[in-house]
């Protein structure tokens, strides 16, 4: 376990506030607060005991009344000792006490270092570490859940244990590197064979939900998408409440993107506004339309929108065919439900031959139902509904692939019988994937760029 110099920073969100607490961690922690608190002996009280005094300035006079909590090495986030004062939140008060805790030999903590030090002293792994950031940036309760999946462990202690059984076939594959000329063979071929297979099983999964993950984490990117006039903008004001997007009877009224987000069931959407689909009049419309079909391609859920009175059967047929081809999850949305013929609705739905969404976007008929579409599929993802472990970080993800890749080389190289030092070549490779990917490799550049992106205090 380290204890490494102290440091202290804000804990709590900076700006006026009723309370605020100030983190201290590291060698001495106790003893630096204790010289400037009146009040009980901070040296000789125990673990996880909260204190009420006075911070006092070098001349004696009152800086504030504070509690202060105490936590002692190894029990406490950091597994360092750890102190907290709770004060007023006033920015001054808060300066004043950095101040004297800096004269006192406390250093300002850099971004994300009291989360580094619980890593580095062995309190969770660096996937753990990166879960923490995410639960503070969470804002829906599907990103909630996936961080506090990963924070308890989520899949990187399955490979961890994966990963030392992986290294105990290594050895014994490079130990029969000493014994070429004899032909031996330490290491089991079929067992070795199992466990690749084994810890593909366990990342086929995870990669595989790497594209809903990412979507949970940054919001799922929801384009709506259909001829001019269809009424997209008016759905996304509907959606939204609000006036965000321009609304009129000209068609192309809408030139460029417009975006903004919904929560549903837990799940933020980033809903996109496009131009019309069709052949544009102008320069500026052509430049809204080619931005329109970038945003499909990059979108992970289509709503195409359509004109349930002015559409003819052969048109939307096209439509759908249109959209198919963008790979993507799609609803089919058909507006103006309110001035629609019951024959006009069975023969669009019969030449659809897939369920057909009904909506007034102008009378907000049956949005209900549309968001309860689009929630649906999301949560279609397996890993959504049983709360199971979702990959959300493309450098997790980047690793899993790492590893997946040189295990199926490695499985490759043993249907083909390499030598020893090949196969030996392929599992190494894949054991830095999965050191790197949990933090038991790890580099002081790597580090830097991980918890350099937390709020300083955490």
């Amino acid at each position: 376990m380290f204890q490494l110099d102290p440091i202290a920073a804000l804990a709590t969100a900076p700006g006026i506030g009723a309370i605020a607490i100030i983190r201290v961690s590291g060698e001495g922690a106790v003893d630096i607060t204790d010289r400037l608190f009146n009040g009980k002996d901070l040296t000789q009280q125990a673990s996880h005991t909260a204190h009420f005094g006075t911070l006092r300035n070098t001349d004696g006079s009152i800086i504030d009344e504070v509690l202060v909590t105490v936590f002692r090495a190894p029990k406490s986030f950091t597994k360092e000792d750890v102190v907290e004062i709770s004060c007023h939140g006033s920015e001054f008060i808060i300066q004043q006490i950095l101040r004297r805790l800096s004269g006192e030999g406390v250093r300002l903590a850099r971004p994300g270092e009291f989360t580094q030090r619980a890593f580095l002293n062995g309190q969770f792994d660096l996937v753990q570490a990166e879960a923490v950031a995410d639960l503070i940036a969470s804002d829906s309760d599907a990103s909630h859940r996936a961080a506090l999946s990963q924070l308890r462990g989520g899949f990187s202690k399955q490979l961890k244990a994966l990963r030392q059984q992986l290294i105990d076939f290594v050895a014994l594959v490079e130990l029969e590197l000493d014994f070429g000329e004899e032909d031996v063979e330490f290491a089991h071929r079929d067992q070795l064979r199992q466990l690749m297979l084994a810890i593909r099983r366990v990342l086929h999964p995870l990669l595989d939900s790497f594209s809903t993950g990412n979507a949970i984490k940054n919001g799922v990117p929801t384009v709506i998408v259909g001829k001019p006039n269809a009424g997209k903008s008016t759905l996304l004001n509907a959606l939204l409440n609000e006036e965000k997007a321009i609304v009129s009877d000209i068609p192309g009224t809408t030139r460029d993107v417009i975006e903004d987000e919904l929560f549903i069931d837990g799940i933020r959407f980033r809903l996109i506004d496009t131009a019309g689909l069709r052949q544009a009049t102008d320069q500026i419309e052509a430049i809204g339309i080619e931005r329109t079909q970038q945003k499909m391609r990059d979108a992970a859920m289509v709503v195409y929108l359509f004109d349930g009175k002015n559409i003819e059967p052969a048109e939307l047929q096209t439509a759908i065919a249109e959209v198919r081809t963008s790979g993507k999850p799609y609803l089919l949305v058909g507006n103006k439900m309110d001035v629609l013929t019951d024959e006009k609705k069975q023969d669009l739905e019969t030449i659809a031959a897939e369920p057909i969404i009904w909506i007034s976007a102008a009378t907000h008929t049956h949005l209900e139902e549309l968001k309860a579409a689009l929630s649906a599929r999301v949560r279609t993802d397996a890993a959504v509904q049983t709360g199971s472990a979702v990959v959300t970080n493309a450098r997790h993800y980047e690793h899993l692939i790492g590893t997946d890749n040189a295990l199926a080389r490695a499985i490759n190289g043993l249907d083909a019988s390499v030598t020893p030092d090949w196969l030996a070549m392929d599992l190494r490779v894949a054991l830095q994937h999965l050191g790197e990917l949990t933090g038991e490799i790890t580099t002081d550049d790597l580090l830097d760029s991980i918890f350099s992106k937390f709020c300083i205090g955490k």
